[in-house]
């Protein structure tokens, strides 16, 4: 590689860092929790009212304007160990159990 190579890389990965930076910053908070179960809308809760919330394998919070799994019976529990969401777009997917909790 020349010297024009490995400048024009810096100059693409830090322009690609930028855009995420920028992405990340721009992302607002969300104002609703929507529950998706076999790919249908079963529910919808404002994200600023506390809640708990049983469905048929799987329990969500929202408390503090953030959404968590807090309970799954499924094995691998990968939807629990998500965290807390609360921008929009982002989602909490258990696959085995066909639950997504997306905030809108």
């Amino acid at each position: 590689m020349k010297k024009g190579d490995f400048i024009a890389c810096g100059i693409v990965c830090f322009v690609a860092a930028a855009l995420a930076v920028a992405f990340m910053l721009l992302k607002s908070n969300g104002k609703t929790v929507v529950v998706k179960e076999n790919n249908r809308v079963t529910a919808e809760y404002p994200l600023n009212k506390d809640k708990k919330v049983a469905l048929a394998h799987n329990v969500f919070v929202i408390e503090s304007g953030k959404v968590r799994m807090c309970e799954a019976d499924c094995k691998n529990q990968i939807c629990v160990k998500t965290g807390s969401i609360s921008k929009r777009g982002e989602c909490i997917v258990c696959l085995p159990n066909r639950v997504i909790i997306e905030i809108k």
